[in-house]
C-alpha cells in the first residue's frame, strides 16, 4: 500500500465501489499512523451500527483505543482495504486477541470485533477477513477461533455458520456454552 494514500471513511460515504476495485486483507501495523487511523475510524463506524453499540465512540475512548490496543500483548488486527482509482480505503476490520485453551494446551484466537462498512456488506469482505484470521490462527498453531455474536444479528450469524462456526458444545450432557458478561465500573 502506498504511504499517504489511505482514505478511511465512515458509514456516511455512500458511493458504490468502482468496477475496477479490489480488496486486500492484511494484518494491521499498529506502529503505522495510517493503520492507526483506519482502526479508529473502522471501530467508530462499527460502534455507530445498531449491531455494535448504536452510538459513536466517546472522545475518551477514541483517545485511548489505539494506545490500549498497542499496549495489549496479544492484539491481532486485520484490515480490509478497497483499492480503486489509485487510492486505498479501509472497509472492514477484525480485531482479535490471542488466548489459551487449557484443555487443548494450545493457543486460540478470539475475534472480538468483526465489522464491514454497511455500504460494503454482502460483497464477501467479512468472509475474506475471517479467512485471513483462520490462516493466521493455523500458522500460530491455534486449536480454535472463538467469537460472540448478537442473537438478532442474522446476517453475521449466517456468515459465521457458512464458514464453520457453531454454538460451542463441549459435552452434550452439559449443554451449549453461553457467553456471559459482568460490567465493571472504573474508578479513576
Amino acid at each position: 500500500m502506498e504511504a499517504g494514500a489511505v482514505l478511511c471513511y465512515g458509514p456516511a460515504m455512500q458511493s458504490a465501489p468502482s468496477s475496477a476495485s479490489s480488496i486486500e486483507v492484511r494484518e494491521a501495523d499498529l506502529d503505522s499512523p495510517a493503520d492507526q487511523q483506519a482502526i479508529l475510524e473502522m471501530i467508530n463506524a462499527y460502534a455507530m451500527d445498531p449491531m455494535g453499540n448504536g452510538a459513536p465512540l466517546t472522545a475518551e475512548v477514541k483517545a485511548a483505543l489505539v494506545p490500549g490496543l498497542r499496549k495489549h500483548p496479544t492484539t491481532l488486527i486485520f484490515l480490509a482495504w478497497e483499492k480503486a482509482d489509485g487510492r486505498s480505503a479501509a472497509v472492514g476490520i477484525a480485531v482479535c486477541f490471542l488466548g489459551f485453551s487449557t484443555f487443548a494446551a494450545r493457543p486460540l484466537v478470539n475475534i472480538h470485533d468483526l465489522s464491514v462498512l454497511p455500504v460494503r456488506r454482502g460483497k464477501g469482505i467479512g468472509r475474506m477477513l475471517l479467512a485471513e484470521v483462520e490462516r493466521k490462527a493455523k500458522a500460530l498453531g491455534c486449536c480454535k477461533i472463538t467469537l460472540e455474536v448478537l442473537e438478532n444479528n442474522v446476517g453475521a450469524r449466517k456468515l459465521y455458520a457458512s464458514v464453520g462456526f457453531a454454538q460451542a458444545v463441549y459435552q452434550e450432557a452439559a449443554g451449549a456454552a453461553l457467553f456471559l458478561a459482568k460490567q465493571l465500573t472504573h474508578k479513576g
